[in-house]
């Protein structure tokens, strides 16, 4: 596919709308701007957006056509597993959000069990109105990514779940530092990062969340070819197993 084509379309980092996710053939989207209340998405173990004034959202309806457009896998996804998998789950993430820290430990567990079936496809939902540094750790990611390739992507990402104690727990100071453990050359890395190199990437993501009814952290979808399924919240892998199981079975 060509960067013309990617639908993980450019953007503020602010959330423009919002939805709630019913079955795949009846999900909507709804439009939200960010300011200072707290709506929740209502999902247990997912931390939430910010929307403005209490306001309710605008709603927008999508066919399933144009949500699994926009979930489709495009150049430049971070992909791990078979990325030519017929199911995959595509997670949008915030590296201080908890439950996301709780999430990326499951889905470590569902790669072990189902990586030849099933791809994991991550992208960037920082939330940065809850956590501040989350917007700087993902363009860290993806200065990684730049230097290193795909493996060192996935080993930084790692590794900062790792270390995180979330919730802007995580100091500046690793960012680097991490860097240098796997072997990035240092003084590229912050240019990269202090230059903003990044910033329109997971700008993109951003709102690749926010067209696919991102509400909170982390928001994942099963995808199939023809059918867009939810995961609630930072659900434990039994639960995403029998969803996959249930998937793979048909």
């Amino acid at each position: 596919m060509s960067e013309s084509d990617n639908t993980k379309k450019s953007a503020p980092l602010t959330p423009k709308s919002q939805s709630a996710l019913g079955t795949p053939l009846a999900i909507v989207l709804a439009g939200v701007i960010i300011a200072g209340a707290i709506m929740f998405s209502g999902d247990k173990g997912a931390a939430p957006i910010v929307v403005a004034d209490n306001q309710p959202p605008v709603v927008e309806q999508k066919t399933e056509e144009e949500l699994l457009k926009f979930a489709e896998i495009v150049d430049g996804d971070h992909v791990r597993g078979n990325r030519n998998a017929d199911v995959y789950i595509l997670e949008f993430s915030d590296t201080e959000c908890p439950f996301c820290k709780r999430f990326h430990e499951t889905m470590q567990q569902v790669m072990a069990e189902y990586g030849g079936e099933v791809a994991w496809v991550y992208r960037h939902f920082p939330l940065a109105q809850l956590h501040s540094k989350a917007t700087r750790e993902a363009e860290a990611t993806e200065c990684a990514a730049k230097l290193g390739g795909e493996d060192i992507f996935w080993a930084y990402t790692d590794r900062i779940y790792e270390i995180t104690p979330s919730n802007d727990g995580l100091e500046d100071s690793k960012l680097p530092e991490i860097a240098g453990e796997l072997g990035l050359d240092v003084a590229a890395f912050n240019e990269c990062l202090n230059d903003g190199e990044m910033t329109e990437e997971v700008a993109k993501d951003f709102q690749n969340a926010v067209d696919l009814g991102g509400t909170g952290t982390p928001h994942s979808l099963i995808v199939t070819k023809d059918s867009i399924i939810p995961i609630r919240g930072a659900q434990p892998f039994d639960v995403v197993k029998s969803s996959l199981d249930a998937v793979l079975a048909k």
